[in-house]
C-alpha cells in the first residue's frame, strides 16, 4: 500500500514540474507534505481508496499535537487536497475526500513594508547608479530605467503588473496624474510626483540617445525597442520588462542600499506607498482608490501595520514600555 502512494506522489510530483513548471523547491516542499501524509496513513492502516473526511480531519488534528502552525498546517492540507484532487481528476480514485473540508483558520499576515528612511536609502542609491562616469551607455540607460520604475512605484503605489505595462506617454506627460490600467481593465488617477516625472524624463532621454547610438548611419531603421510603444520594453513576449527582471534588479540595489533583499520587493515598495500615506494622515478611502482596491476592507490591513508600528514605538519609547 505504501509503494502504491508514493508511486501516486511521484505521478503528482511530475504533473506539477511537467505541466505547472513548478521549481525544484516548491516539488522539494510538496514532497515532504506528501511524504507526511502518507506516513500518517500507513501508520493507521488506511489505503488511499479507502481515505474518508474523518481520516483527513485525524491527519489534521496529528499535525496541531505535532505542535505545527496554523499556517504550516494549512499548507499541509492544500498539499493533501490538490494530491486528491490530482488522483480524482487522472481516474486513479473515484471520489475526492478533501473536496468539501474545511482547513484551519490561518492569522491575518501583516504585509512587509519599508520605513521611510529605508525608502529614501534605496531610491538614493538607484539615483547614485546613473551618474557612474566610468559606465557605458547601455549600463547607464538600465540604471536610469531602475531608477525611473523605483521613484514611479514608490510615487504612485502601483502594482508591478501596473507599472512594467505602462505606456511610452506616461513619461510625457506635464499632469500630475497619469491613468493606470488595473485589475478588470479598470482604469484610475494616480500621482506622479516632480522625482518621479524626472527620473522619467531622464530615462526616456536616454533611451532615445541609446536608440539613436545604435542606429546605422546608412540609415538602417530603428530596433522594436526604440520605436515601442511601452515606457519600459524589452525582448519579451509581452514586448515590455517582465515583472522578474525588474524584481531581480531591486534586489540588486536593495544590497548595495545595505537593506535586507529578503524584505524588499516591488509589492513591499506598494505596501510602503499605502502605510506611509496612511501614517502621514491620508484617508483611507483615498488610499483604496489609489491602490486600486475594489473593497475597503482589502485597504485597512494598512490600519493593522499602523497600529503595530504604534505598540512597538511605545513600548519601546515610554519610559514604562518595558516594564508594560
Amino acid at each position: 500500500m505504501a509503494t502504491n502512494t508514493n508511486r501516486f506522489i511521484s505521478l503528482f510530483l511530475d504533473m506539477l514540474a511537467v505541466e505547472r513548471g513548478a521549481a525544484k523547491n516548491t516539488l522539494d516542499a510538496y514532497g515532504r507534505d506528501l511524504e507526511d501524509y502518507a506516513g500518517f496513513l500507513s501508520e493507521r492502516g488506511i489505503s488511499l481508496d479507502a481515505v474518508g473526511q474523518n481520516d483527513l480531519r485525524g491527519f489534521l488534528a496529528s499535525l496541531g499535537e505535532r505542535g505545527l502552525s496554523a499556517s504550516s498546517a494549512a499548507r499541509r492540507l492544500s498539499a493533501v487536497r490538490q494530491f486528491h484532487k490530482f488522483l480524482y481528476i487522472e481516474g486513479h480514485l473515484s471520489a475526492d475526500p478533501s473536496a468539501t473540508l474545511s482547513g484551519p483558520r490561518k492569522g491575518r499576515t501583516l504585509p512587509k513594508t519599508l520605513g521611510m528612511t529605508d525608502v529614501e536609502r534605496l531610491l538614493e542609491t538607484a539615483r547614485l547608479a546613473c551618474d557612474d562616469p566610468d559606465m557605458t551607455l547601455a549600463k547607464r540607460l538600465r540604471a536610469l530605467r531602475l531608477h525611473c520604475l523605483l521613484e514611479m512605484l514608490y510615487a504612485t503605489g502601483m502594482r508591478v503588473s501596473e507599472l512594467v505595462a505602462l505606456p511610452r506617454s506616461a513619461a510625457r506627460t506635464r499632469e500630475s496624474l497619469i491613468v493606470v490600467r488595473g485589475k478588470g481593465n479598470k482604469e484610475r488617477l494616480v500621482p506622479l510626483n516632480p522625482s518621479a516625472k524626472a527620473a522619467a524624463a531622464r530615462y526616456l532621454a536616454a533611451r532615445e540617445e541609446a536608440a539613436a547610438a545604435r542606429a546605422d548611419k546608412q540609415g538602417r531603421p530603428a530596433s522594436k525597442t526604440a520605436v515601442s510603444p511601452w515606457l519600459f520594453p524589452a525582448d519579451s513576449e509581452t514586448g515590455y520588462l517582465t515583472r522578474q527582471a525588474f524584481a531581480r534588479d531591486l534586489k540588486s540595489v536593495a544590497a548595495q542600499a545595505g537593506l535586507d533583499t529578503s524584505a524588499v520587493s516591488p509589492h513591499v515598495l506598494r505596501h510602503a506607498f499605502a502605510s506611509h500615506l496612511l501614517q502621514n494622515g491620508a484617508d483611507l478611502r483615498m488610499i483604496q482608490e489609489l491602490l486600486g482596491h475594489a473593497d475597503i476592507s482589502t485597504t485597512q490591513i494598512y490600519t493593522h501595520v499602523l497600529d503595530e508600528r504604534m505598540k512597538a514605538l511605545v513600548r519601546d519609547l515610554h519610559p514604562l514600555g518595558q516594564s508594560a
